[in-house]
């Protein structure tokens, strides 16, 4: 799940920086909404609104029974509260797609992922991801211990005492 945050982060930070350039054409930014619907943008962002919504139910409700019955059921999945988010959210990363990419490129990206090499890669990105972050921690950290004693050593043989 942090891949995705960071992956939103990431779009919103690139939406910040690059809010300067010029407008993609309608056809980059048809080519960007279909890939943004490939890739399930929309999904992945559908899956974060509702820990976000639990997380400012504390903040609203006030530990107050009667609200939090209210607060459950105008927040409760499916509900059009979610909607205008998620709509502006698709569009903004397909501006940033379209600002990225040619529309052959867009095109070419989009039919990769709609392949079924494409979308078993979607399936396991965030299990490879997941565990890619854990094998690159690992070996920090044994690098980090190595290069510790190395540097212990180099420095004692040069008459430092450590």
């Amino acid at each position: 799940m942090s891949k995705r945050l960071l992956t939103i982060a990431g779009t919103l930070l690139l939406l910040v920086c690059g809010a300067s350039a010029q407008a993609p054409s309608p056809e980059a930014m048809s080519a960007a909404r279909k890939l943004v619907v490939t890739l399930k943008v929309a999904d992945h962002y559908r899956v974060l609104l509702p820990q976000l919504l639990l997380k400012l139910r504390p903040v609203i409700a006030q530990d107050r029974p009667e609200m939090e019955r209210d607060y459950d059921a105008v927040t409760a999945p499916g509900s059009d509260i979610y909607a205008p988010f998620v709509a502006s959210m698709v569009e903004q990363i397909a501006v940033v797609y379209a600002q990225s990419f040619s529309v052959d490129e867009l095109r070419q990206i989009d039919a990769f992922y709609a392949h079924p090499a494409g979308k078993k890669f979607l399936e396991k990105s965030d299990a490879l991801a997941q565990a890619s972050a854990q094998i690159s921690q690992d070996v920090s950290q044994k690098a980090a211990d190595e290069l510790k004693q190395r540097l212990i050593e180099a420095l004692r043989q040069k008459g430092h005492k450590l």
